[in-house]
């Protein structure tokens, strides 16, 4: 993915976070402060104005880009995780002008690192990492086994999904959600449900770019 195949999936993200963004707060509302969706979508919508502006030449800039705009944009948890995660990838990244499907894996890597470090989630604990590791885990799967770029996403959304959907039995044990104990079982994550959104986007760019 060259930084317009990037900005692609960025953009679509931002699409689907403002799309998805009354679902998102309904399912905060329910354990969270009922502002995840709006957060995910003034977030997005401050990043695609950033890059409106200009896009870096660079894949590093770019996301340092993303990441910083994010940190310095969205409140609650959301910001600085989501800001890690890109901020992460753009270090992995390095200053290049494209990356293929290994280096894309291995960005995503660092991105999840990123996230594991910041906010201390594990598998189980109902966060966004319970979408985010499997996806994660899922794309280098699928480049081991020869895939193709477009193959590792699509396998990574797959992933993530049902990482979404298993967290709606758990109890949570991190975030604002952990406040509410068991009462917090029977609902989905609203940050694994965004990191789907996420991975769905970036299948889909992937497959127009390929």
């Amino acid at each position: 993915m060259d930084t317009s195949a990037l900005v692609d999936w960025i953009r679509r993200f931002r699409d689907v976070t403002a799309e998805k963004r009354d679902w998102l707060t309904e399912l905060d509302s329910a354990i969270g402060d009922a502002d995840h969706g709006a957060n995910m979508a003034r977030g997005m919508d401050a990043v695609v104005a950033k890059l409106d502006a200009g896009v870096p030449a660079t894949v590093d800039e770019l996301l340092k880009t993303v990441g910083m705009t994010l940190v310095s944009s969205v409140g609650g948890a959301s910001g600085p995780l989501y800001g890690t995660l890109f901020l992460r990838m753009g270090m992995a990244a390095g200053p290049v002008t494209e990356l293929d499907a290994a280096a894309l894996a291995g960005s995503l890597r660092a991105g999840l690192d990123g996230i594991v470090a910041r906010g201390k989630a594990e598998a189980g604990d109902k966060t966004m990492f319970d979408a985010m590791a499997p996806a994660v885990d899922a794309f280098d799967s699928a480049i081991s086994g020869g895939g193709d770029l477009a193959a590792a996403a699509t396998a990574a959304a797959e992933a993530a999904a049902a990482g979404r959907d298993a967290t709606e039995p758990l109890v949570a044990r991190k975030g604002r959600a952990s406040y509410l104990g068991e009462r917090s079982a029977g609902h989905l994550d609203p940050g694994a449900a965004s990191t789907t959104l996420l991975f769905e986007s970036l299948a889909e760019a992937s497959r127009d770019s390929s």
